[in-house]
């Protein structure tokens, strides 16, 4: 995966699991049993979210840019 898309990691007692999201993408979620899984499965699913957006030629999301105080 080479993109600077923001994932964000969670744990859903729900879910019994945990969750990823990117908000760049509406709707976007990733499951995984353990952070690896989740992580791992979120970076299977954006790569083919971008890919479907590219086939659709629809516009990507710009990534977020976050900033860090020193």
């Amino acid at each position: 995966m080479n993109n600077k898309y923001t994932l964000q990691m969670f744990w859903s007692e729900e879910d019994e699991g945990y969750i990823v999201i990117c908000q760049e993408f509406t709707g976007f979620s990733a499951f995984g049993e353990t952070r690896e899984d989740a992580l791992r499965e979120a970076q299977a699913a954006l790569d083919l979210m971008i890919d479907s957006y590219k086939n659709s030629n629809l516009p990507l999301p710009k990534p977020r840019q976050v900033l860090i105080a020193a």
